[in-house]
């Protein structure tokens, strides 16, 4: 192994090796200079870098947080819970990581916003192939929200099969029906592509569940990462509302949506809503 010489020009033991034939296994592992490279500026003004590398680390933890909930989703079909908490557990950490990354953005004023907002075209965070599988397996199925991806036939196909699958809150009920609980085959029999419909059987289940947590501590600790889970999708999606609203109040957002009005209906949203009704019952 080669070694950097030191100010003698004898190699120490302890440098790294330096000499390689191609590119470092680093770079071959991380792709670094890919990513480095994904930043195409449309706009002379300083601020767009920021926007625009700040909107593509979203998508990594986009990314990151679809292959934990996925894991999870598999391990709850297997009765894994254990590897389904910790597959939660670190999508927690995840959603930390991905609220934090409105920061960069949190205080643009209108008039720095409006410097590269041009650029963005008919582009929009709704149109994100990845968040919208996030929102799937969260159970917020829309069949519509597969049209803007019409043009991209492997995205399109990815996501039509994550329209059709349990999302993670219906692997979550199936799991409590088969350990004997009273879930009604409504709900388990329901049509996967549709939007998740509260249910007051499925409040009175973890109404119970939460009320004799010493004979359910297994499904108290999943209803708790689930909440876990929930509270930071509902800031992330407050955080969001609240960046734009500055940034732009409440005009038309990019790509025709409804920019404020749109982000403040999904805001008042709660993901795995009769976790959060059962309390008021317990």
């Amino acid at each position: 192994m080669s070694t950097f010489p030191d100010a003698s020009g004898a190699g120490s033991v302890d440098d790294p090796n330096l000499d390689f034939a191609g590119t470092t296994p680093y770079e071959d592992y991380v792709q670094a200079d890919v990513l480095t490279h994904l930043q195409h500026l449309r706009s002379d003004d300083p601020g767009e870098m920021v926007f625009l590398v700040t909107t593509q680390v979203m998508e990594l933890w986009f990314t990151v947080i679809v292959h934990e909930w996925e894991t999870a989703s598999r391990a709850l079909r297997e009765d894994r819970i254990p590897v389904a908490m910790d597959a939660l557990k670190r999508s927690v950490r995840q959603l930390e990581a991905l609220n934090h990354s409105w920061r960069p953005l949190a205080q643009l004023t209108p008039a720095q916003f409006n410097s590269y907002r041009g650029a963005l075209g008919e582009g929009s965070g709704f149109q994100s192939a990845m968040y919208r599988r996030m929102e799937f397996l969260l159970g917020e199925k829309s069949a519509s929200m597969l049209v803007p991806h019409r043009g991209a036939p492997r995205v399109h196909a990815e996501l039509e099969k994550a329209l059709q699958e349990p999302s993670l809150y219906d692997e979550v009920l199936r799991l409590l029906a088969r350990r004997g609980l009273p879930v009604p085959e409504a709900v388990l029999g329901r049509d996967l592509a549709l939007r998740y419909e509260t249910s007051p059987e499925i409040e009175h289940i973890w109404a119970g569940i939460y009320a004799d947590p010493d004979q359910n501590a297994e499904l108290v600790r999943l209803g708790e990462a689930l909440s876990d889970v929930a509270e930071l999708v509902w800031r992330w999606r407050n955080d969001h509302l609240v960046a734009t609203r500055r940034a732009m109040g409440s005009k038309t957002g990019t790509g025709g949506s409804a920019g404020v009005a749109w982000l403040e209906k999904r805001a008042q949203k709660n993901v795995f809503p009769e976790l959060w009704t059962a309390r008021s019952h317990v």
